[in-house]
C-alpha cells in the first residue's frame, strides 16, 4: 500500500477519486452522508468509516469533496472533534473564498493543516484521471498530498498561499460557463441550418473553434442524452453564484458570463435540474422552435429532422 488516505464525500467526483486511489494501491477510507454511496464505495474496495470523526482518526491525509459551505463547516468541526492530531485536510470542493477561509480557520487553530485544492474537470474526467488540481496552502502539506494527486490527475500545481486554488478555479469555471453555452449555441445554429449534429461535433473538433468543453459536452448535445450527468444543472447553479459574487467583489463586469447565466436559469425552470449542464442545448433548441423528440420522448430520426423544425 502507498499509504492511508480518507475521502469525505463520495458523490460523482469523490466516488471516482476513491476508486482511482484504490486502484493505484492506496488504503482508502471513505465516508458520505448517503448510505447508498457508502455501500457503492465499499463494493469498490473503499474501507467505510462510521462518520467523519472515525475517518479522521484512521487517515493522516484527508481529501474532501463537498456540496456546500454548510457541509464543509460541519466536516471541519467533526475533524476537530475527532481528537486526531495534525491531519492534512485538502478540500477539493468549489466554494466561495470566504467559506474556504472559514474552513481553514477552524482546522488550523486545532493544529490541523488545511489546504485549498479545487479541481478543474468533470465527473467523467475524474473517472479517467483527467483532472487538474489547483493546490494552495502550506507548501509542505501540498507536497505530502502530491503523490495522491498524481494518482488522480494529469496535472497538479502548487499555487502558493491558501485561497489561490479557489481563485484559479473560479477563473477556470467562468470560462466553462461561457464555453458550455457557446457550444450549445453553435450546435443549435448548425442543426437549425440542417447540418447533422454528429458531423458538427466532428468538424468543429477538427478546427480552431474547438474547446475542451465542446469536446466533452457537444457529443452529449448531438445525442440529446444528458444522463448520467457529469455536472448536474442544479449543482452548477451553486458554482455560478460563487463566480458571479467573486467577479462583483473585484469590480469585474464579466459580460459574457452574465449573458450565460439566464440560460442555466432557464434550464432549471424547464425541469432539467438533474441533467448534465450540456442540457442548455435543449433550452436553446426550444427558443429556436426546434424539436428533436416526438411525443412520448421517441427520438426523431435524421431523415425526419427537417420536418421537426417548426
Amino acid at each position: 500500500m502507498k499509504g492511508s488516505i480518507g475521502i469525505i464525500g463520495l458523490g460523482i467526483m469523490g466516488g471516482a477519486m476513491s476508486r482511482n486511489l484504490v486502484a493505484a494501491g492506496w488504503d482508502v477510507v471513505g465516508f458520505d452522508v448517503s448510505e447508498a454511496r457508502r455501500a457503492e464505495a465499499e463494493a469498490d474496495g473503499v474501507a467505510p468509516a462510521a462518520d467523519v470523526a472515525d475517518l479522521a482518526r484512521r487517515a493522516p491525509l484527508i481529501l474532501t469533496s463537498l456540496p456546500s459551505a454548510a457541509a464543509a463547516a460541519a466536516t471541519a468541526a467533526a475533524v476537530v472533534a475527532s481528537g486526531a492530531e495534525g491531519r492534512v485536510v485538502a478540500d477539493a470542493s468549489t466554494l466561495a473564498l470566504e467559506d474556504k477561509l472559514a474552513f481553514a480557520h477552524v482546522l488550523s487553530r486545532a493544529g490541523h493543516r488545511p489546504l485549498d485544492c479545487p479541481v478543474s474537470g468533470t465527473g467523467a474526467q475524474a473517472k479517467v484521471k483527467d483532472l487538474v488540481f489547483y493546490a494552495s496552502g502550506e507548501a509542505a502539506a501540498v507536497a505530502e498530498m502530491m503523490p495522491a494527486f498524481a494518482d488522480l490527475a494529469r496535472e497538479a500545481h502548487d499555487l502558493g498561499a491558501f485561497g489561490n486554488g479557489t481563485r484559479m478555479k473560479l477563473v477556470a469555471n467562468l470560462l466553462v460557463a461561457i464555453h458550455n453555452v457557446a457550444s450549445a449555441e453553435a450546435m443549435v445554429l448548425g442543426m437549425r441550418a440542417g447540418l447533422d449534429p454528429h458531423q458538427i461535433v466532428k468538424l468543429v473538433g477538427a478546427g480552431v473553434g474547438n474547446s475542451r468543453v465542446f469536446a466533452l459536452r457537444a457529443p452529449m448535445m448531438a445525442e440529446d442524452v444528458y444522463e448520467p450527468a457529469t455536472m448536474k444543472v442544479s449543482t452548477w447553479q451553486k458554482d455560478m453564484d460563487v463566480i458571479g459574487r467573486f467577479a462583483a467583489e473585484l469590480g469585474v463586469d464579466a459580460p459574457l458570463f452574465k449573458a450565460s447565466a439566464p440560460v442555466y436559469d432557464d434550464a432549471l425552470a424547464r425541469g432539467f435540474a438533474d441533467l448534465d449542464t450540456a442540457a442548455v442545448c435543449r433550452v436553446l433548441e426550444a427558443r429556436a422552435g426546434m424539436a428533436r423528440r416526438a411525443e412520448g420522448g421517441t427520438a426523431i430520426t435524421q431523415s425526419d429532422r427537417a420536418g421537426a423544425i417548426i
